[in-house]
């Protein structure tokens, strides 16, 4: 509901389970005991932003919509949508928000920000 920005979620799905925080914390100060069901949280992962994302920046740069695009990522999976932009002529800004990320990535950005 902001102008000029857009949210890619994808599509959530569950993997599995794994023990959560809380039980791991518990069983790390008080030692090993049995887990409940309790303890066990679902492995959720959104699959399907980069495509999402990588198809957006791509219609954004061939009908000359923008001239430029922030892209808050640390996922080195943006590089050949970023190289495709910017050999279309867009500006492309990175903010990683304090992550660690790829060299790759950082080269095929115009600036960090």
């Amino acid at each position: 509901m902001m102008p000029d920005v857009a949210l890619r979620q994808g599509e959530t799905s569950v993997s599995g389970w794994a023990l959560g925080n809380a039980a791991l914390k518990d069983i790390d100060k008080n030692g090993p005991r049995m887990p409940a069901a309790t303890d066990f949280v679902p492995k959720i992962e959104q699959k399907g932003v980069d495509l999402r994302i990588g198809l957006d920046i791509a219609r954004l740069s061939l009908r000359r919509l923008v001239s430029a695009i922030v892209v808050v990522t640390g996922d080195s999976d943006m590089v050949p949508a970023f190289k495709f932009a910017r050999r279309e002529g867009m500006r492309v800004y990175l903010d990683h928000m304090g992550h660690g990320v790829k060299r790759d990535l950082k080269v095929h950005v115009d600036r960090i920000v």
